[in-house]
């Protein structure tokens, strides 16, 4: 009895890290090269970026995100026509994890690269939206705008989730919006919101612009029942719920989505969501092989200056 345990138990965290990197049974070569470069990066341990994206918490906010950058027109128009999300979805998510780890936890020159690659992947998307008022706008993954919603709603997203469900930012929130707005620089974002009162305003600012369509119905489908393995749906659910549950009121509203609740009991959704994550946790280890490559790459480092004199903003 103690051997099938044992076997279904390997077998589920086989399972759960091929979720994460695109069906691989092995840690991407990506991940593996973040040992590489001369310099602690944009990110050193010590900041905000690295433990709002080290922790759990990204598995609700990257469920949040979708949910929020759907609502640009322009953005849902670039996903629907360019995206593989219907055929393969946990390949997407791979890409997204790919690129948030690589600034995360590369060095500059690994993180300029990573960022350089999805611009080029950008610079084919390009098409016609019907905007909130029911006119034709031509749209391109690349124009400022929608750089903008895209940078906003990530970082939004993960901030509210990491607030909800977390442990406490080192520095707060206006640390995590302030470091976070060089990856919003290093994808073209002009003027980056720095602090939180700063993302609200440049969210609130979209306000006119989103609107809940065919293709954000047609996407919600595939956000709330993505075709996980069954042993994975439960939980997933949770996490949908908790993501749910962080939205500003007006976008879930937007979304035709509710705080989920048993009847007249409310779901103890904040509860249910951090068992989830601590789950997760223990499947997937304490250490992803993206931080322990850049660790490695900090103990080479070892004896210098390098964490002292990280990049600058905007280098």
């Amino acid at each position: 009895m103690a051997s099938l345990r044992n076997t279904g138990l390997t077998a589920w965290r086989t399972q759960l890290r091929k979720t994460f990197t695109g069906n691989s049974e092995v840690p991407p070569a990506w991940a593996e090269k973040l040992d590489e470069g001369d310099d602690v990066g944009y990110f050193p341990p010590s900041s905000a970026a690295w433990a709002v994206h080290g922790s759990m918490t990204p598995l609700v906010g990257g469920i949040r995100a979708l949910l929020l950058q759907a609502l640009h027109p322009g953005a849902m128009a670039g996903v629907h026509d360019f995206s593989r999300y219907r055929e393969d979805p946990l390949g997407r998510l791979a890409g997204t994890i790919q690129w948030i780890f690589t600034v995360t936890y590369g060095s500059a020159e690994t993180a300029k690269a990573g960022s350089a690659w999805v611009q080029r992947l950008h610079q084919r998307v390009t098409g016609t939206y019907i905007d909130s008022r029911g006119d034709t706008q031509p749209y391109s993954a690349g124009s400022p705008d929608l750089l903008r919603w895209v940078h906003l709603a990530f970082t939004d997203a993960f901030l509210a989730s990491h607030l909800a469900y977390g442990p406490p930012i080192p520095g707060g929130a206006d640390n995590y919006v302030a470091e976070w707005a060089q990856a919003g620089r290093l994808m073209g974002v002009i003027d980056p919101p720095e602090s939180a009162a700063e993302l609200a305003a440049q969210l609130a600012a979209f306000d006119d612009e989103l609107v809940c369509g065919p293709q954000v119905t047609e996407a919600l489908r595939y956000i709330k029942r993505p075709p996980l393995p069954l042993s994975q749906r439960f939980g997933y659910r949770v996490l949908f719920a908790g993501a749910v549950a962080t939205l500003e009121p007006r976008h879930r509203d937007l979304l035709g989505l509710r705080v989920p609740s048993l009847g007249p009991i409310p779901l103890p959704v904040r509860t249910a969501t951090r068992l989830v994550m601590f789950i997760v946790r223990l499947g997937l280890g304490p250490e992803g092989p993206s931080e322990a490559a850049a660790l490695r790459r900090l103990a080479r480092l070892r004896g210098t200056d390098a964490e002292a004199n990280p990049p600058q903003p905007g280098g």
